[in-house]
């Protein structure tokens, strides 16, 4: 069974965290933004929720467009 990505995360120390549409954690795809991000791009269906935390004392979580993550 292929994991489908739905929830993608950058966090303010350029680190990924990346769920699928159970809110389990997918480690293939977590790690350094710029190692990671292309895998992600490519993988992630149409309707992935895309997002990031600004900085390190951020509570809310900001939703992005996929082209601008």
């Amino acid at each position: 069974m292929t994991t489908v990505i739905k929830t993608i995360i950058k966090c303010a120390n350029d680190m990924t965290l990346v769920f699928d549409r159970r809110g389990r954690q997918v480690p293939k795809y977590q790690g350094q933004y710029q190692k990671v991000k292309e895998s992600i791009l490519k993988d992630a269906p149409p309707d992935a929720v895309f997002g990031y935390f600004p900085d390190d004392y951020a509570s809310e979580l900001r939703l992005v467009p996929r082209e601008e993550w």
